[in-house]
């Protein structure tokens, strides 16, 4: 088969237009093993395949793609990196997208190679075209030129090479195209300053992380509202964290929600800002960002209240991730009656609201009220046993009602609710004595797909593994739960058959 391909190839390297030659190529290809291909590899000329490229012919242009997508792959990454630098360049100018999409995957190897990576290092114009193509008005090649630059700024000649040359006025040229390649551009700045603090020294010293940090703090709110997503990405790292504290972002940011009430257009931006604190303070201390930062708890307050689904997803995000570690959940333990009402308005959501807020509702719940086993003191047990009876009259009955629904998100959101307090013994008291419920926990007809499965047997495992359960449930229930645990998820009970003499 391999060698049908090569002879195919050198037809079409010896034709004017073999359009025939090229189909067949095409479709041999599709059964040659990649390994017979890279045996061949010295001898695959790719030249008059990347010449067909240049031609105005669109059934030519797809066909090669996908055979050179195919022939690449058989190569060394340093091979295509020092014998195809000047087909790469012209696939990186080329008009037809998935040209340059083709030869920015191949870029991509090169980078993710550590021999081959200095080849594209010491290639100054196909850096150059690669920053070009950010510029683009197709995502799929911007996406594909952003992570290829980002990976080479691993290593300190790619961080030369993009910081202290040229390439730094070109990346302040393509900003200019428009506000959405100004963006993208600010997107890769924040992956390398993201790596390290010599990535971020970098970045900043180029001017243009305060130049984003000037447009998240100036007066255009929906420029706000994009730049915080990136400004937060930033803070998932402790030296981004670090930066942003000594330049007074975090502070402004505050003030920014300080002032928000007085803006009759902070519904563009509130909601990123406060995640920000809200994964800021689920990172660094949660006591300690919301005592300096009190504005964000009573923001998250205030949202809850609204009548916007979009202020009360965001709040009912803000205070699940909040109450994810236990340092959380204390410091919403010390608002007192203001999170018992905050409670009880998740679970009118989690009953009535769209599914999709429903479901951001149910994740919130179990966030708050999951317990490892090693963190489950008297005093924090009694906590979470309140904040269940907060949610609803009759909460077990609520979220059972919600799991019977027939939407498989809300059926494995709620059964996670219970999952969560699975190994709690309050909770597991609830459901012995609440009718039917250890019947349903063991009934498997309930679960029709795979997730929905799983979902089940993530509560069947936290009951049967906790250590009060032989003692709450009883013995024979406790073994029921082992044995489910046993037969695995998908385990279906075999139909016994009896035959009865004399039928057909």
């Amino acid at each position: 088969m391999a060698a049908q391909a090569l002879a195919l190839l050198r037809e079409v390297a010896r034709l004017e237009a073999p359009l025939e030659e090229l189909r067949a190529l095409h479709s041999v290809l599709q059964s040659v093993p990649l390994s017979e291909l890279r045996e061949q590899a010295a001898e695959l000329r790719l030249g008059p395949l990347f010449c067909l490229l240049n031609e105005n012919h669109r059934e030519k242009t797809t066909l090669c793609v996908s055979i050179l997508e195919r022939l690449l792959q058989a190569m060394e990454p340093i091979h295509v990196a020092r014998n195809l630098r000047v087909d790469l360049q012209r696939g990186l100018t080329h008009p037809d997208d998935s040209v340059k999409i083709l030869t920015l995957s191949q870029v991509g190897r090169i980078v993710e190679n550590s021999d081959a990576v200095t080849e594209i290092l010491n290639n100054a114009e196909l850096l150059k075209q690669v920053v070009y193509c950010i510029g683009g008005e197709n995502l799929s090649v911007a996406k594909a030129a952003i992570k290829s630059l980002s990976r080479i700024s691993l290593t300190q000649a790619g961080l030369e090479a993009l910081f202290e040359s040229n390439l730094l006025d070109d990346l302040k040229s393509v900003m200019k195209t428009n506000d959405i390649v100004r963006y993208r551009v600010y997107e890769l700045i924040i992956e390398i300053s993201s790596v390290s603090p010599e990535c971020l020294n970098y970045c900043t010293t180029s001017g243009l992380v305060t130049q984003l940090l000037r447009e998240l703090t100036g007066e255009d709110v929906l420029v706000r509202a994009t730049c915080i997503e990136m400004v937060t990405s930033l803070a998932y790292t402790h030296h981004g964290r670090q930066y942003l504290a000594q330049e007074g972002v975090i502070d402004q940011i505050s003030n920014i929600i300080v002032g928000a009430d007085s803006d009759p257009f902070s519904s563009f931006y509130l909601p990123g800002f406060v995640k920000f604190f809200g994964n800021l303070a689920v990172m660094d201390s949660p006591q300690q960002t919301c005592e300096r930062y009190p504005v964000f708890v009573e923001k998250v307050f205030e949202m809850m209240e609204s009548q916007d689904p979009t202020m009360i997803g965001v709040a009912v995000d803000t205070v699940g991730i909040l109450g994810s570690n236990v340092e959380g959940k204390q410091v919403l333990q010390k608002t007192g009656t203001r999170f018992e009402r905050l409670l009880k308005r998740i679970g009118y959501q989690a009953k009535n609201a769209s599914t999709e807020l429903k479901i951001r509702c149910l994740d919130a719940v179990s966030s708050l009220l999951y317990l490892p086993p090693e963190q489950q003191t008297d005093d924090l047990l009694r906590m979470t046993e309140s904040w269940f009876s907060s949610l609803s009259q009759d909460p077990l009955e609520l979220f059972r009602g919600i799991s019977s629904q027939p939407f498989p998100e809300l059926h494995c959101a709620a059964l996670k609710v219970f999952t969560a307090i699975a190994n709690q013994p309050w909770a597991q008291k609830l459901m012995f004595n609440s009718p039917g419920f250890v019947e349903y926990v063991m009934d498997r007809s309930v679960e029709r797909d795979k997730a929905s499965k799983d979902a089940k047997y993530e509560l069947v495992k936290a009951l049967a593994n906790s250590k009060t359960i032989a003692e709450i449930f009883g013995n024979p229930n406790y073994l029921r739960l082992r044995t489910y645990l046993s037969e695995g998820p998908y385990y279906v009970k075999p139909v016994s058959t009896t035959a009865v003499e004399g039928a057909e």
